[in-house]
């Protein structure tokens, strides 16, 4: 399965990067475009079985997926010199471009994904959302093991995009605040910032483990295993619950959409 990617920044590099290192397929199956060297020259160094090229028709030519990393201003200007036709494969991660903008610069029949991972995606542990049109099962599960290769991908409809989006993209914003939150207190109560971060940043990873991992588990359950009756863990939950943890989550991800 050849693959073509256009553009080498923050979020395509990551894609290149998760993919060399993975299953879905080889690295001198991969080929990265980009218009400047610098970040090309990085990834050779890295993985030296991926080809480069500043050229994007040059990628994209014999690609049977074409990944689209441009600014969501750039797409149509990237997109229609490539002429992109089935059975090729386009992924745009361009987000807020629908499939009907994407599809002026295509052959409207073709199929397109629309991807959306977060920052996490550096790291392999991304949170990726996928919505198709015009694919078939094994087009939708291929797409989705791609992206497993960089932390879990879920299908879902293009509809849902903005409320996921909150969820995963903006969510993971969220969740580090928690984190600062909670380094700050650990840092008044004596630990330093750095043990405190990991400290945190351990317990954040052990409690969505505890959710990923046992799909018949719910995070009240996993709550209650640890807020004894006159324990201090229960008195730190109803604390939380008495300042609006809760409702200011649900604000934050209702604002963000």
């Amino acid at each position: 399965m050849k693959v073509a990617i256009i553009g080498a920044g923050n979020m395509g590099g990551a894609i290149a990067r998760g993919l060399a290192q993975g299953h879905y397929t080889e690295g001198y199956e991969i080929t990265v475009s980009n218009p400047s060297n610098e970040k090309l020259e990085k990834l050779k160094a890295e993985f030296p079985n991926i080809h480069t090229t500043n050229n994007n028709k040059e990628a994209a030519t014999d690609a049977d997926i074409v990944i689209v990393a441009v600014k969501p201003y750039k797409v149509a200007e990237v997109l229609k010199p490539l002429r992109l036709r089935q059975p090729q494969i386009l992924v745009s991660v361009a987000a807020g471009l629908t499939f009907e903008e994407l599809a002026h610069s295509v052959d409207p029949e073709m199929t397109i994904f629309r991807v959306i991972p977060n920052t996490a995606i550096s790291e392999r542990a991304s949170m990726t959302l996928v919505a198709a049109r015009n694919a078939s099962d094994q087009q939708k599960e291929n797409i989705l093991n791609m992206f497993n290769e960089m932390g879990r991908s879920i299908l879902i409809e293009e509809k849902q995009f903005a409320a996921a989006t909150s969820l995963t993209s903006c969510g993971i914003a969220y969740v580090l605040k928690y984190v600062q939150a909670a380094m700050q207190a650990g840092v008044e109560l004596g630990i330093s910032p750095n043990v405190a971060m990991q400290m945190v940043a351990q317990t954040m990873e052990g409690a969505a483990q505890l959710l990923l991992n046992n799909e018949h588990t719910h995070p009240a359950l996993e709550i209650e295993k640890v807020t004894t009756p006159g324990g201090i863990t229960i008195k730190g939950v109803n604390s939380l619950e008495a300042d609006g943890f809760t409702a200011a989550v649900i604000n934050a991800i209702k604002a963000s959409l």
